[in-house]
């Protein structure tokens, strides 16, 4: 089967844990991600977050619904002034570590993965809007960073 991208759709932040979490959903299906799964997988996210070192406390999250039963959790959370911490969850994925085939039972996978191809994109543009509200400026505005998302869309084709 050939390669296609996937659809991307961009909730609003949400404050988990003390930090501020960016919110971009990744799936195949044009009815989003089930709310059964939505619901588990930020039920898990508080035990992806870092302790709190100084740092803004701002994180942005990937959840992607596979194709087949699979479900995952990246969670990139800004440490150190300008790293990423990864943390991340997957359910209904055997060759992950998963216990069943069930989308709303996560676990942390045994992999040491950080994304696929469908859900890096989200990477780059964090990246720059990092610098671009909280490093170059005078003054660091944690505010227009977390307004400062991708557009809804594809996965890819934004050059």
């Amino acid at each position: 089967m050939p390669f296609t991208e996937k659809l991307l759709t961009v909730p609003p932040p949400i404050e988990v844990a003390g930090r501020w979490i960016k919110r971009y959903h990744v799936t195949a299906d044009p009815d989003g991600i089930a709310p059964e799964v939505e619901k588990a997988a930020y039920a898990l996210l508080p035990e992806l977050l870092p302790e709190p070192d100084g740092t803004p406390p701002a994180t942005f999250v990937v959840l992607h619904r596979g194709g087949d039963d699979g479900a995952y959790l990246n969670a990139y959370s800004w440490v150190w002034d300008n790293v990423l911490h990864f943390g991340g969850a997957a359910a209904g994925q055997p060759v992950l570590g998963c216990p069943d085939r069930d989308p709303t039972h996560f676990v942390r996978p045994g992999p040491p993965w950080i994304g696929c191809v469908w859900e890096l994109p989200p990477i780059l543009h964090e990246r720059d809007a990092w610098v671009r509200h909280m490093l170059a400026p005078d003054v660091p505005d944690l505010d227009a960073y977390l307004a400062d998302r991708m557009s809804e869309g594809t996965t890819g084709d934004r050059s």
